[in-house]
């Protein structure tokens, strides 16, 4: 299991994770004040950014963890951010009213410079390249 480990983590893995994590504290810390100080103004958009901030929590901590079980949590967490952040990009661009203030998925990540939108295929790609190590290919 150590290969898997380093496997997932190593490389380009390593700074992977390290901008999970900068947005998993990031997208935390920003929609618990947003929910803690002004729920009532839009909380959809302030949960789906809390729900945004597990998503990245998750990916880091299966990406740290590394092995099969971790690869596939991890892949399940990129797909279900790329889908959030597609679905919240939208919304906010068509129902503006819904998103009042900006949320890590609101306007495709715009207030952090579109990285939430390039983040779910880059985890994606590196978790495809690593897949041999956490599964070896079989022929046929």
């Amino acid at each position: 299991m150590p290969e898997d480990r380093a496997g997932l983590a190593a490389g380009w893995g390593r700074t992977l994770v390290a901008v999970y994590a900068v947005f998993a504290v990031a997208a935390t810390g920003r929609s618990l004040t947003q929910l803690l100080l002004h729920a009532e103004r839009a909380p959809l958009a302030y949960s789906l950014s809390l729900l945004a901030a597990v998503v990245y929590v998750v990916a880091t901590g299966c990406l740290l963890r590394g092995g099969e079980r971790a690869w596939r949590l991890a892949v399940a967490a990129c797909t279900v951010e790329l889908a959030g952040v597609l679905v919240v990009g939208v919304l906010s661009l068509t129902m503006p009213g819904w998103f009042p203030d900006r949320t890590v998925w609101s306007h495709f990540g715009q207030g952090y410079g579109f990285l939430p939108l390039a983040l779910p295929f880059a985890g994606l790609a590196w978790l495809w390249h690593t897949r041999t190590l956490v599964r070896p290919v079989t022929a046929g």
